[in-house]
């Protein structure tokens, strides 16, 4: 599997709304960076319950612009959505590995008033669950 291969994969998830193939994107040793936390969370089922809870978090998410470094390897995905009625922009960092599963996803997200929503959501919904992945 390419990296390429594994971004397709990861918009057909997305689309579908159907996530139980998202484990088998993600390498094990996957670390994810919230844009809520400092200290990035491990493994990859601290990705996938992040992942799973923000997609029915996130109203009217929509991807804009994709980039990606020459090699393919590290991909960056813009994008919108809402959260309790407050308007959020952010931008996806995807880095892959040799064999093209996901090995880090940071997330960035402005302006505060959408970041503070979306990490109080967040935490409502998995705060105790996500801090045993630091």
């Amino acid at each position: 599997m390419t990296a390429a291969t594994t971004i397709e994969k990861w918009h057909a998830i997305i689309a579908s709304r159907d996530l139980s193939a998202l484990p088998d994107i993600i390498h094990p040793d996957a670390v994810f960076r919230s844009p809520v936390a400092h200290t990035p969370y491990h493994g990859r089922d601290a990705l996938v319950l992040a992942l799973s809870t923000v997609i029915d978090v996130f109203e009217g998410f929509t991807y804009h612009r994709e980039f990606a470094t020459e090699d393919g390897k590290d991909v960056v995905l813009e994008f919108s959505a809402k959260v309790g009625g407050k308007q959020l922009k952010g931008a996806d960092f995807i880095k892959f590995d040799n064999d093209g599963l996901i090995i880090e996803f940071e997330v960035m997200i402005r302006p505060a008033s959408g970041l503070m929503a979306l990490g109080e959501e967040m935490g409502k919904r998995i705060g105790a669950k996500l801090g045993a992945f630091k």
